[in-house]
């Protein structure tokens, strides 16, 4: 399988770990931490590391089928102080959403902490899947924990993939009998 993607917030490159190894080509990967930019170098090298997402043109994005983010989750964990988007790195999310606009990539993949869920009593979620949605996309999330993928840890995080509207088929979401904490957000 051959793509090309984009990753914004990209750390160390979690997610170029996993994308390269499925095939995917990296065009542009945006780091603003100095120590995050050293070591992302240090694995991947940085032909194309960009520094501050916020400085970026979005027009001038290379051409790409799947845009990763994980901006920073301080905004919303409880670890934090979860001023969502009173806190700037909370309106770091609408700087994806900027560039995804101007350059409609096929797939976005946003990863943040479980705390996203039911921040502001879900409002903060609501406003992210219907700025997908209001791009063009077709979207979906589900927690998941580490601890299920051979990990050696209890980590559970948020994924929100958004798959735009002309390559899917329209369904409604199926929640079951389940009554977590995403069955609850999705029937909000």
């Amino acid at each position: 399988m051959n793509f090309k993607y984009v990753e914004l917030f990209a750390g160390i490159g979690g997610f170029r770990a996993a994308l390269d190894k499925l095939g995917g080509e990296c065009v542009l990967a945006a780091e603003w931490d100095k120590f995050a930019r050293q070591s992302y170098t240090a694995l991947y090298g940085d032909d194309h590391l960009h520094g501050d997402v916020t400085k970026i043109n979005g027009n001038e994005v290379p051409d790409h089928d799947v845009m990763v983010f994980g901006m920073p989750c301080q905004a919303f964990s409880v670890a934090g102080k979860r001023l969502g988007f009173d806190d700037m790195r909370g309106t770091l999310y609408f700087e994806a959403m900027r560039i995804a606009k101007a350059k409609k990539p096929k797939v976005l993949w946003m990863e943040n902490v479980k705390g996203l869920v039911g921040h502001d009593k879900g409002r903060t979620l609501e406003v992210m899947a219907q700025a997908m949605c209001d791009l063009g996309y077709t979207i979906d999330f589900d927690v998941l924990n580490s601890k299920y993928f051979g990990v050696p840890q209890n980590r559970e995080r948020i994924f929100l993939i958004g798959v735009r509207d002309d390559l899917i088929e329209l369904a409604p979401w199926v929640t079951g009998r389940r009554t977590d904490v995403v069955a609850k957000g999705k029937k909000r």
